[in-house]
């Protein structure tokens, strides 16, 4: 999940290259933003796996990105900065790394790193 969210995240800072100069400042940084901190949270998700609430906030942080991505490329969409084909095919893409992080959300003990008992105590 997390290359699938890092292909996303390229995909859509090549896809925002292509916007008009105006929106620059708003809609293109914004985009990227919110699609590359999807990648980011899960990594740090991924490194805070020894303590389960910092783990699923991390990823509940990751999900928001997720879906402020998929907001943003529906106001592209609206606004005819992509095609239905382009919207359809991220959008889906952002769909399925949701799923999954959902999915790491309501399971969390299958990737928490349990500390290893002291043989001392």
């Amino acid at each position: 999940m997390y290359q699938a969210s890092i292909k996303a995240a390229m995909r859509i800072f090549e896809i925002t290259k292509k916007f008009p100069p105006e929106e620059k400042y708003s809609m293109t940084d914004q985009m990227r933003r919110a699609s590359r901190s999807v990648c980011s949270n899960l990594g740090e998700a991924w490194r805070r796996r020894r303590y389960k609430a910092a783990f699923i906030a991390k990823l509940n942080d990751s999900e928001t990105e997720a879906t402020e991505t998929q907001v943003w490329l529906e106001l592209a969409l609206l606004s005819d900065y992509i095609s239905k084909d382009i919207y359809n095919e991220m959008f889906a893409e952002y769909e399925s790394i949701t799923a999954q992080l959902v999915v790491m959300i309501n399971q969390p003990e299958k990737w928490i790193i349990k500390p290893k008992p002291n043989p001392e105590l």
